[in-house]
């Protein structure tokens, strides 16, 4: 009789700490854009225990940053706990925002190691964990976040290119899960974890919070014919690598929103029913902190940019939003421009980002010459002083004394 598939939730990069776009919580003294992030990973909890999930892996990045202070370690140890008091085994991969600078010293997930959590597997080597499910067993293999040291590498020279760190690099990381998947049963589901990037991702605002350099390891190089399911984090956008390939290699992404480049992106994790050369899964989306950007061209507008900012904000639904708008506009028009007017139509926002313009400085010329060089001086100068934005009056006076010293040169 085959073995009924396993449910197996698959998420990724949480950077509890992420405090950009948020108004400050006077209780705690923190940003609440913080909130944010802890409710994503409640909702992912929540879900895995609605669906009755057999395993959770956490494919790395738990935090902002390396150290953590104690309070977005304690909001992240609720979470988990209510997986470990549900006995649904969760692994968590060490990922560059959780592994420290020093190897010897602990990473933010070694304390579920050291105080022996029930049900919670640390991965912070490259090893293979045969777990127990409900639903049977399976074997995950971790890559956490490697470095040289963390893989062997036998690299003794200082002069070395940064492609040619890459590129031996990505044959350590062939070698180990070569060797890994020797240890695999083949009849026992396998899953491979990693917190890589993989070369041809679709990469988002992980440059912008990137801690250590990152190499590209090629598809070919994680030995696909291994897994049934490769669980993948660091990069922050979701998406599928291997098509519609055997196995299915993806980047659950991240579960919240950290700039407005990842404005458009859907965040959410992965739900799979993982089987011995049969998995399925499906991405299933987090309600996410919306980000929404309003562009507004009054060039046109005459003396009223402000107008013109306010139709187009009735025309985005910025209801518990993060906003920005940008404004393009003609210099004759910056005074006319009301911020405290385009704010107070943003009360429905949970944050405005900005309200920033761009100030379009018109080639005003009344002598209506393409041709420069048919320009006389006298000309060229009176088109440089309009393309200035100089008064007229100004202008005049200034022609005045120019064609009294062309005179005087004559």
């Amino acid at each position: 009789m085959d073995q009924a598939p396993i449910r197996l939730l698959h998420f990724a990069d949480l950077h509890i700490g992420v405090d950009n776009y948020g108004p400050l919580d006077l209780t705690t003294g923190l940003s609440r854009r913080v909130r944010d992030f802890v409710e994503r990973l409640s909702e992912i909890v929540d879900y895995a225990l609605t669906h009755q999930a057999d395993l959770v892996i956490f494919a790395g990045d738990a935090f902002k940053n390396r150290e953590p202070n104690p309070t977005w370690q304690r909001a992240f140890a609720k979470q988990i706990k209510r997986l470990s008091e549900a006995a649904i085994p969760t692994l968590l991969l060490v990922g560059n925002h959780d592994m420290p600078v020093i190897e010897a010293r602990a990473s933010s997930m070694d304390i579920f190691a050291v105080l022996d959590v029930p049900h919670v597997i640390v991965g912070r080597r490259e090893q293979c964990h045969f777990i127990k499910t409900r639903r049977g067993p399976v074997q995950v293999v971790t890559l956490p976040w490697f470095s040289r040291s963390n893989l062997r590498l036998a690299i003794t020279q200082d002069d070395l290119s940064i492609e040619q760190m890459d590129a031996e690099q990505s044959q350590a990381v062939s070698r180990v899960l070569s060797e890994l998947a020797k240890q695999l049963d083949p009849h026992v589901p396998a899953v491979l974890a990693a917190h890589i990037t993989v070369r041809g991702a679709a990469l988002s605002s992980e440059r912008a919070t990137m801690l250590g350099h990152d190499a590209a390891i090629p598809l070919e190089a994680l030995h696909l014919s291994a897994w049934d399911y490769v669980a993948l984090g660091h990069v922050h956008k979701h998406q599928s690598l291997n098509h519609d390939r055997y196995p299915p290699v993806v980047y659950a992404g991240s579960v919240e929103r950290v700039d407005f480049s990842e404005e458009h992106e859907a965040k959410g994790f992965c739900w799979v029913e993982l089987a011995r050369g049969n998995t399925r899964w499906q991405f299933v989306p987090l309600q996410a902190r919306r980000f929404v950007s309003i562009t507004v061209d009054a060039t046109e507008d005459g003396e009223s940019p402000t107008d013109a900012v306010l139709r187009a904000i009735r025309r985005h639904d910025v209801r518990d939003a993060i906003v920005r708008v940008r404004v393009r506009m003609r210099q004759e028009q910056v005074p006319h421009l009301q911020p405290r007017q385009i704010a107070q139509a943003l009360n429905a926002a949970y944050h405005i980002a900005g309200i920033t313009s761009e100030v379009v400085r018109s080639n005003r010329s009344r002598l209506g010459a393409d041709d420069v060089e048919s320009l006389t001086e006298e000309q060229l100068l009176e088109r440089y002083l309009l393309s200035r934005n100089i008064p007229q009056e100004h202008i005049a006076e200034l022609m005045s004394l120019a064609r009294t010293l062309m005179r005087q040169e004559s």
